[in-house]
């Protein structure tokens, strides 16, 4: 087994701490689902490192908020809205057929979680799978020429210690044959994210593009909306400072330049694990999330689908 990429930082670390003198002059970001949660803080925090920013947002109008916000307290104007919604197609394909020029950072952050009803989006697959992959999926394709004539672009695929419960189930993604659960949804469409990471790694990195996934860790956002809130007991809970820190040092740190296709937790790489871990807090990713042939067949599966 290679060994585990190490830092100085851990789970209390925060989106600031972890480029602190990072100097982002010149380059452009753009983040989903930017206008809250730990999305509005990895914006406010490239941003002060002199990112331009690209909010890229499912209803303008509270983005504008956002980024007017965000102006005020960073100081650095350059900040844009654009609409984004991940669950459409068309959405996508508008918004990649209106970028213009290089892309030197893509973090693929917004999803939704365990709606308590089988929902259908894209093509009738079901929604988390549709919204969480398929989505950033096509929007990943559609800015990979953008990523590549950046010389150095990142690639940030934001996941969930929840695809601990369960691996891509290619004979039933979409739940025509299984009863419909919730969190075995989520998960599922939480291992895909860490699955596009590698395979884009192992298909990109020539072009000088680097992928990683992560797991941001429990924070109460409105991710948690179907859920009741979040239930993750206090002492495991992050702030979103600290639940941002992880996105940001991969989009933006020199200490993990050259470092892909692996998955971080608390702004460290996670180990491999072959069971779910009992316990909170316990980091941990799952083989299959990480295996190279099943991030080749679903990138195939999934550009058959949004073609």
């Amino acid at each position: 087994m290679p060994q585990l990429f190490t830092t100085p930082f851990d789970r209390d670390s925060t989106a600031s701490q972890v480029i602190e003198g990072v100097d982002l002059s010149g380059r452009r970001v753009v983040v989903t689902g930017a206008n809250s949660g730990i999305g509005v803080e990895t914006a406010r925090a490239l941003a002060a490192g002199g990112a331009e920013v690209t909010l890229a947002v499912r209803r303008p109008e509270a983005g504008e908020q956002a980024a007017a916000d965000l102006r005020k307290a960073t100081g650095n104007d350059a900040i844009h809205v654009a609409r984004l919604d991940v669950s459409d197609l068309e959405s996508v394909r508008a918004f990649t057929a209106a970028w213009q020029g290089p892309l030197h950072v893509l973090i693929n952050n917004a999803g939704i979680m365990m709606p308590p009803e089988l929902e259908r989006g894209t093509g009738g697959h079901e929604q988390q799978f549709a919204t969480n992959y398929l989505g950033h999926f096509a929007l990943t394709l559609g800015l990979h020429r953008a990523l590549a004539d950046a010389d150095g672009a990142r690639l940030v695929s934001v996941s969930s210690g929840g695809h601990l419960f369960s691996p891509v189930v290619f004979d039933d993604i979409d739940f025509r044959f299984r009863p419909y659960d919730a969190l075995t949804a989520y998960g599922q469409s939480k291992t895909a994210e860490v699955l596009l990471a590698v395979e884009a790694q192992r298909r990109w990195a020539g072009e000088g593009i680097t992928a990683n996934a992560l797991h941001p860790g429990a924070i109460a956002t409105n991710l948690q909306r179907h859920t009741g809130g979040l239930r993750t007991p206090e002492p495991y809970r992050k702030t979103v400072e600290q639940g941002a820190a992880t996105s940001v040092f991969l989009a933006a740190s020199p200490l993990v330049e050259g470092v892909g296709g692996r998955y971080f937790e608390d702004v460290n790489e996670a180990p491999v694990v072959d069971a779910r871990p009992t316990q909170l807090g316990v980091p941990g990713v799952a083989r299959y999330a990480l295996d190279p042939a099943n991030a080749e067949r679903l990138w195939e599966l999934a550009r058959d689908i949004v073609r």
